[in-house]
């Protein structure tokens, strides 16, 4: 399709006019979805001996491969725009945001992509740039009410990493003005995997992130399986010949801008959805703008790399994409599923969220496309396991390997409702984007195809010692067996338990507690102090609806997940999940933990599907944790961002043991 602009609306799309423009030029489709712009480091770094190999593989060399790397990340206020497929235009939004060498300024509301590699040092300054907030810093009031909208800090979520000092620190704030060199030791035995940051300053991390202030992490892998350890996925999927295993980064984010009335108010549509009219500019300015179905009332779309119903413009027939998905947004529940649009489609034009299902159903129309998740929160899962649907809460992460096998187009949705788990009212099916796909017909089931050209790869790209090995665990249903990261935690390595539960506290008139084992937050109080070295079971519930658990600096290994009829795994492969009913009092089915047993995450929903709460809704979930190499305080909390601003998080401590049976107390 052919689409003319007048020279002022070109001028605005390129951004000669970006910030000045409110133009409200059409466009028949949505913008295109790129991957985000890779952080350029400071200066020239030295190339450190594992680059040599990525240089002697095929694979495109990253910018950043020495053994120290430096980058600068700057928060600002940008002003810039968001496609607006109910009004057909883009709305001007002014955001907080993270920019830095190589980001484009035309896409911002999606935060750079930071590379980093096992074993290097990576710095990162930290430049707040936002004016001068008087409720940073400052005494009084609750630390529970939401403040310091211009304070922030930097978490690497997932990283396993130092939580103290200059290193992965959310106890800290770094407030307008200020600068604060971040620096990471990545151990050389790290992961390889898919993460992600974001601020996580108590009080406006919900505000912060819904404004776009998250960005993948790519810890990129260069060792390859040998006969004594496991390697990296990644040298399996380095270019081929034959595939050259195409990368997607995928950051969906809920960015819930509105505009305001001159007495601060939300300006709404007749229907109760946001509105900014011409001329007005959207922001993310307060927690009015947050809390249980405000994201579905609000109207607005998820974005994918900042693009509102974006395209997806060059995808290939029987090429394996590598799809590094992340949830960065603040509370809505995502179920990932691809569909057959019918050929000649109209695009959507003037969509609205609340009727989005109508075009879903009459244009997306083709089977569920079957594709294999291989890991699950950057960690490297133990086979590649087939899906139709993956379900994604705040914080998750997935790698999946997608095949189109037919030309055309391809719905992307966000397949939720009364069928699965949600950290949010539900709503109707949501179009999230398009693939466009060119190529020809493939007959081949996509399961066997994916067999056959891993095998492939792995004739080519692994070492003679492993090579048939990893061509029989492929062979064996897929088994990733030579890439896991950590080994699965034995029943005679538990030295201890620990319970944990959410909650809501609503028993006060015209009052609401968020809590984690019947106490708010304090940021003065250690919740837990736990021993180096030891391994603890930890049981996991909540007993008022459902939230996402996420433990920073350690991940976890899922146990069993029991559902509330008090025996049924539905962790189990092959599980069904049929304890939710719907509106008329069927059992539905939920995909989501069917399958988790024995994979390792570091959040994870705590489900309750009970109304209002109640011990007959709710799931028992069972995990394993190793406190291993690092000491210090962290913090575990919901990841529904505006319950852990409010309240629902513990400080952690992590101490050496004494030798008695205890932990040192230093000094004391």
């Amino acid at each position: 399709m052919k689409t003319c602009f007048t020279l002022n609306q070109w001028k605005c799309f390129v951004g000669l006019a970006l910030f000045a423009c409110t133009s409200s030029f059409a466009t028949a489709a949505g913008p295109e979805i790129v991957n985000p712009a890779p952080l350029r480091p400071r200066g020239t770094e030295p190339l450190r001996p594992e680059a040599a190999r990525v240089l002697k593989s095929k694979a495109p060399l990253p910018a950043a491969v020495s053994g120290d790397v430096t980058y600068d990340l700057n928060i600002t206020y940008t002003q810039s725009q968001l496609w607006n497929p109910t009004e057909n235009r883009f709305d001007v939004v002014k955001l907080r945001n993270y920019v830095g060498g190589g980001v484009d300024p035309k896409v911002p509301y999606v935060a750079p992509l930071v590379e980093v590699y096992p074993g290097q040092t990576v710095r990162m300054t930290l430049h707040n740039n936002l004016s001068a907030d008087p409720t940073c810093g400052t005494g009084g009031g609750s630390a529970n009410s939401p403040h310091c909208f211009n304070g922030t800090n930097l978490h690497t979520h997932g990283l396993w990493i130092n939580p103290a000092g200059n290193s992965d620190n959310v106890m800290i704030s770094v407030n307008p003005g200020v600068t604060f060199p971040y620096e990471y030791n990545i151990p050389p035995d790290h992961p390889a995997g898919t993460f992600w940051y974001h601020s996580h300053r108590h009080g406006s991390t919900a505000l912060q992130v819904s404004s776009g202030m998250a960005g993948p992490i790519i810890v990129r892998g260069t060792r390859p399986p040998t006969r004594t350890a496991n390697g990296d996925l990644d040298e399996l999927l380095k270019p081929t010949s034959a595939q050259s295993f195409l990368e997607r980064v995928l950051v969906f984010q809920q960015i819930q801008y509105a505009c305001r009335d001159a007495k601060g108010n939300i300006e709404k549509n007749s229907d109760g959805t946001y509105a900014c009219k011409s001329g007005e500019v959207g922001g993310v300015e307060d927690y009015d703008q947050f809390g249980p179905g405000t994201w579905p009332a609000s109207g607005r779309f998820t974005s994918i790399n900042g693009a509102v119903l974006g395209q997806i413009p060059n995808a290939k027939t029987g090429r394996i994409e590598r799809w590094r998905m992340i949830h960065g947004g603040v509370r809505d529940t995502i179920a990932l599923q691809f569909r057959k649009r019918v050929a000649g489609a109209p695009e959507p034009t003037g969509l609205r969220a609340s009727t989005a299902k109508s075009y879903v159903d009459t244009t997306c129309t083709g089977a569920p496309l079957t594709y294999h998740l291989v890991a699950a929160d950057g960690l490297t899962m133990a086979a590649a396991t087939k899906t139709q649907v993956a379900v994604f809460q705040p914080g998750y992460r997935w790698d999946a390997l997608v095949v189109f096998p037919e030309p055309g187009d391809y719905c992307i949705l966000n397949q939720i409702s009364t069928e699965i788990g949600s950290a949010n009212n539900l709503r109707p099916t949501q179009l999230l984007g398009i693939v466009h796909v060119d190529g020809a017909l493939m007959t081949q089931d996509l399961t066997d195809y994916l067999k056959a050209q891993l095998q492939a790869a792995a004739a080519v790209n692994m070492p003679m010692a492993v090579r048939t090995k990893v061509t029989n665990e492929l062979g064996n249903g897929l088994k990733l067996t030579s890439f896991i990261p950590h080994p699965d935690v034995q029943d005679s390595e538990v030295t201890g338990t620990q319970t944990l539960t959410f909650n809501i506290d609503v028993s006060q008139i015209n009052e609401v507690f968020f809590e984690v084992d019947g106490k708010p937050y304090d940021p003065n109080r250690i919740d837990r102090t736990l021993t180096l070295g030891a391994v603890d079971e930890w049981t996991l519930r909540s007993n008022f609806v459902s939230h996402p658990f996420h433990i920073h600096v350690n991940p976890f290994q899922i146990v069993e997940i029991i559902a509330p009829d008090g025996k049924t795994d539905v962790s189990a492969a092959g599980a069904v999940d049929n304890f939710q009913k719907d509106s008329s009092g069927n059992s539905v089915i939920d995909p989501e933990y069917p399958g988790l047993k024995g994979v390792w995450k570091d959040t994870l929903f705590i489900k309750n599907v009970a109304n209002g709460g109640g011990p007959s809704g709710e799931y028992k979930v069972v995990v394993r944790t190793r406190y291993q190499r690092y000491i210090g305080d962290f913090v575990l909390h919901c990841h529904i961002l505006d319950h852990e601003d409010q309240g629902m998080m513990q400080n952690i401590r992590i101490a050496l043991p004494d030798g008695q049976g205890g932990v040192s107390a230093g000094h004391h």
